[in-house]
């Protein structure tokens, strides 16, 4: 994944993502691409996973932005994030 992760880009990401994962094509989500992240970029991660976990999938991610890690802890889910 590169470049925003926002509210501006969620929109189409996630119906995208959430087909893969469904698909058993998105095990891993690297991170290390994204240039900038907001709430609705975190909200869509944390769906992610529980349609990961809708679909009896493993899904976890890598190479998490310093910028979405922080509003995690700040949201109190930093836990999904790093133990998916």
């Amino acid at each position: 994944m590169t470049g925003p992760l926002d509210i501006a880009t969620v929109t189409a990401l996630l119906p995208l993502g959430s087909a893969a994962i469904g698909r058993g094509q998105a095990s891993v989500i690297d991170l290390a691409g994204v240039t900038s992240s907001d709430s609705a970029g975190l909200a869509l991660l944390i769906e992610w996973l529980s349609v990961a976990r809708g679909a009896k999938r493993t899904l976890r991610y890598e190479n998490l932005p310093s910028q979405l890690l922080q509003l995690a802890r700040l949201s109190e889910v930093e836990e999904l994030l790093v133990a998916a």
